[in-house]
C-alpha cells in the first residue's frame, strides 16, 4: 500500500495543523487549566501541540480517499 501525497492534500494538511496549533494557543490563553493539574493542558506547550495534532487529525477528514 502506497500513500500519495498530492499538492492538495499537503495544504490541506497543512491549514489544519496550523490552525489546530493556533486554536490550543488561544484555548490556553481564554481558558485554559487554572490549576495547573490538567496533564494536557497545564503549559502553552502542551496545550498548542494538542491543538495541533488534532487539526491534523481532523484535517484527515477532508482529504477524501
Amino acid at each position: 500500500m502506497r500513500i500519495h501525497f498530492t499538492r492538495k492534500k499537503v495544504i490541506i494538511y497543512a491549514v489544519g495543523t496550523g490552525t489546530g496549533l493556533v486554536l490550543g494557543a488561544l484555548y490556553y490563553n481564554l481558558i485554559g487549566c487554572r490549576t495547573g493539574t490538567c496533564p494536557i493542558l497545564s503549559t502553552a506547550f502542551r496545550s498548542t501541540i494538542y491543538g495541533g495534532v488534532l487539526g491534523f487529525l481532523v484535517s484527515g477528514l477532508f482529504t477524501g480517499k
